[in-house]
């Protein structure tokens, strides 16, 4: 199993794996410095991660995905605006949505083996492993 390592403000798949595991509070929405974020679950196989984000509203050329120096990062902007004019009224109504999450890959994670599907407001993403170990816990014998 892949070591995942937590950094302050970006979480990494393995703590959003224990606070899915471990926390009640998981499910309540999630926020940094005022901005909601989509809700996101993780689950881990043998051969893939599979990340899974709750987000209604978007379409999927709303999305950008990226990989840069052994970080996910998922964003996506949306606008929609709506315009009546009749005799005696104008009618404008607008709203913008927009979010950015980013977490810490784990070493094997094959970056170039990742993909994305985005149907009825879930976002799916699979990131394969290389197979290669990269736990760094080991012991040590003490002589």
């Amino acid at each position: 199993m892949a070591t995942l390592v937590k950094s302050h403000h970006t979480p990494s798949l393995r703590s959003m794996m224990e606070d899915f595991r471990n926390k009640d509070r998981f499910f309540d929405k999630l926020s940094v410095n005022g901005e909601l974020l989509p809700a996101v679950n993780i689950r881990e196989t043998k051969n893939h991660y599979k990340l899974e984000v709750a987000v209604p509203g978007f379409k999927k050329n709303d999305f950008n995905i990226t990989t840069e120096d052994g970080m996910l990062t998922i964003s996506a902007e949306t606008s929609k605006e709506e315009k009546e004019e009749k005799e005696n009224y104008t009618r404008r109504e607008f709203s913008c949505s927009s979010f950015t999450r980013s977490f810490k890959l784990p070493d094997n994670v094959e970056e170039d083996h990742i993909s994305a599907n985005y149907q009825n407001g879930l976002l799916e993403l699979e990131l394969k492993k290389s197979g290669k170990n990269t736990s760094s816990k080991k012991q040590i014998k003490v002589d």
